[in-house]
């Protein structure tokens, strides 16, 4: 059985929400290729055929999916006004569950948070949280600036890891996106940064210390943060601001995490596999943005028993669902 963790749920009014955003404008090619602009940049693309529930099965049928696990992607709810932005999150929880609904035995989805205000996301977080369609919640790399080591999210993070729920991140465009607006590098490289920066930032504040109960699920196999351990690892080691909040080696609670197979790239696959161990990472394939199989986990040459864990084994186990 295949599980993809990393999917996601594209709904066509939630990108008229997105264009009436300050400075955000729509730009549509003859290609296909379409992008939200913000502020004159490139910011999101979309095509039509992503707001057609039946081409996502499709997609699944064609790769060998057998459920996907659907999230609302960049950029969220983070950037609207209070009020507004915790309508746009109902709206879009409820749809996700809604599809989910239209076919239970193909997908589950994770629930949307209208932060960076706690006490919302706190409430939706209740209302959404039994619906047997919603199997977590998703969460940025950053809360429209706002880093996930904010001690204003203390309160959301113990009640995470009290009700043991799975987390799965996904980058945002940084803040210093501005400083390589150019080549698209704000996707390119800019989501990689952002995750690597907001991993290292709950590591050494001691969010994962002090919450150790809930699974948190890294977007893009970690982005470039694995390939930070010995340097994370020394700054514990040299600085007492680094010990401040936590009792262990940066890379030990690096293990404690999990990691989806979006990097595409096999190398980098194996080079989590033998740091995190293969019990740590879950198939994704980005859909729709990139049209990934699983061929580039299959490449890793793991034993058959191995293989079925990375592909869905781990998944079924992490998220609670038949296996």
């Amino acid at each position: 059985m295949r599980i993809d963790v990393h999917a996601h749920f594209t709904e066509r009014s939630y990108y008229e929400d997105l264009a009436t955003l300050p400075g955000v404008t729509v730009e549509r090619h003859a290609t296909g290729m379409s992008y939200l602009l913000r502020n004159g940049s490139k910011w999101l693309p979309f095509r039509d055929f992503m707001f057609d529930p039946d081409a996502q099965l499709r997609d699944m049928d064609r790769k060998g999916i057998d459920l996907r696990i659907l999230s609302l992607s960049t950029p969220s709810v983070y950037l609207f006004e209070a009020g507004r932005r915790e309508e746009v999150c109902r709206r879009s929880n409820d749809l996700i569950v809604e599809q989910v609904r239209k076919a239970p035995e193909r997908f589950r989805a994770v629930a949307t948070l209208p932060l960076p205000d706690v006490d919302a996301a706190l409430e939706e977080l209740e209302r959404v949280r039994r619906a047997e369609e919603i199997v977590g919640v998703a969460m940025g790399s950053n809360l429209d600036g706002v880093p996930l080591s904010d001690p204003r999210l203390e309160n959301l993070w113990s009640r995470l890891d009290e009700l043991r729920l799975p987390v799965i991140e996904h980058p945002m465009i940084p803040l210093f996106a501005g400083a390589m607006n150019e080549f698209t590098l704000p996707f390119r490289v800019g989501f990689m940064l952002d995750t690597s920066l907001a991993l290292c930032r709950m590591i050494y504040a001691g969010v994962f210390e002090r919450y150790p109960n809930f699974p948190f699920v890294v977007a893009h196999t970690g982005a470039s943060f694995l390939d930070l351990m010995e340097r994370l690892d020394n700054g514990y080691r040299l600085y007492e601001e680094c010990r401040q909040h936590i009792t262990r080696l940066p890379s030990e609670y690096a293990k404690s995490l999990y990691y989806d197979s979006c990097c595409f790239f096999t190398p980098l696959l194996s080079m989590a596999r033998e740091i995190v161990g293969a019990d740590r990472i879950l198939f994704g394939t980005d859909y729709p943005f990139i049209d990934m199989d699983a061929s580039h986990v299959q490449q890793l040459g793991a034993p058959a028993a191995e293989e079925n864990l990375l592909l869905g084994g781990n998944a079924a186990r992490l998220f609670g669902l038949k296996w």
